[in-house]
């Protein structure tokens, strides 16, 4: 495996004749999800393709207050996962060798989806992150480039940007990798102390907490329109509730109302207990939006939603997701 830092070394990259070129972009500190992508991009590229991993730390996706400086920067590791996950190059180049002008005065606008959830609340950070994702595609001239599902708003932009500015490249998403315990996996969790990582698995509990409304609402839906005529209907539905009262009690009072309201309102429910924990979970949002352009999901949405949520757990910042399938209905 070859280690590159310069733009010059990477341009003399030969391609393999027989097979696509396959990036994964990193910021470094690798951990198991990074090394899932990189396996993926292998397994796509294939035995005579070519696997090329960047390791570099943006600093125009960083606000003022942000974790920049302290951000791992583990470049040995990360040379060992790499390889051990079947990466034929890394990139890892200094700042300059990506800014050469210093802070770049042309950059590319996130537009209006970059503005809405982590764009709200991190202003410019994904015009930042678009800008060196465009770059590094310029410089590593990929036929694919694969990123993690886990930073589904940066996941969308990118495909936004590629469609909307002509990359010749396909992107492709990796699921969201997690620990046991269900925490996603992020290069950040090595902040958290074995307190904050308690109050922090109210994140993934509370998107599953959202995923499991969703099939026992749709499940009761389903079984109270089976019946024909409205009275039928309310009989049907008094009778899940004597059979269910205890577990679905909820669900069934809200059976008349949308599903992704029951979803939010579930997954809510969850992340509020986890305010009252020792540390406290800090909401940032929860948001249950269209993939497309991370809009709030209307009552009656049908298709593929994201379930979404950021929060803070002392001074360590997290995100997570989870795709929901929103069946249509009469």
């Amino acid at each position: 495996m070859l280690l590159i830092d310069t733009a010059e070394e990477l341009h003399k990259l030969p391609r393999t004749a027989d097979g696509p070129r396959a990036v994964v972009m990193t910021m470094g500190a690798l951990h198991e999800g990074h090394a899932t992508l990189i396996r993926s991009a292998r397994e796509r590229a294939g035995a005579t393709g070519q696997v090329v991993v960047t390791v570099f730390v943006n600093p125009l996706q960083f606000g003022a207050g942000e974790d920049l400086d302290r951000y791992p920067r583990t470049l040995d590791a990360d040379l060992e996962i790499a390889r051990a996950a079947g990466a034929d190059a890394v990139f890892a180049p200094a700042v300059d060798e990506v800014y050469p002008g210093g802070d770049p005065q042309v950059r590319v606008s996130a537009g209006p989806m970059g503005e809405r959830l982590e764009g709200a609340t991190r202003p410019g950070h994904f015009d930042g992150m678009l800008t060196v994702v465009a770059k590094l595609l310029h410089l590593t001239r990929p036929d694919l480039a694969l990123f993690g599902q886990k930073d589904a708003q940066q996941l969308a932009l990118i495909r936004r940007m590629v469609t909307d500015l002509n990359f010749p490249v396909e992107v492709v998403g990796v699921p969201t990798v997690r620990e046991e315990d269900g925490l996603a996996l992020s290069s950040r969790n090595r902040y958290l102390s074995a307190q904050e990582r308690r109050s922090a698995l109210a994140l993934s509990r509370a998107l599953f907490a959202g995923q499991d409304r969703l099939a026992a609402q749709a499940a009761l839906r389903a079984r109270a329109e089976a019946a024909p005529t409205s009275d039928e209907r309310a009989a049907a539905l008094a009778r899940i509730g004597e059979i269910r009262s205890a577990a679905d009690a909820h669900a069934v009072s809200a059976a008349g109302t949308g599903l992704p309201d029951a979803v939010r309102s579930a997954a809510r429910h969850v992340l509020e207990e986890a305010a009252r924990h020792d540390p406290p979970l800090l909401l940032d949002y929860l948001a249950l939006v269209d993939p497309r352009d991370f809009t709030d999901v209307r009552p009656d949405f049908t298709g593929q939603a994201v379930l979404a949520v950021a929060a803070k757990v002392g001074t360590t910042r997290l995100i997570d997701n989870i795709p929901l399938e929103f069946g249509a209905h009469t």
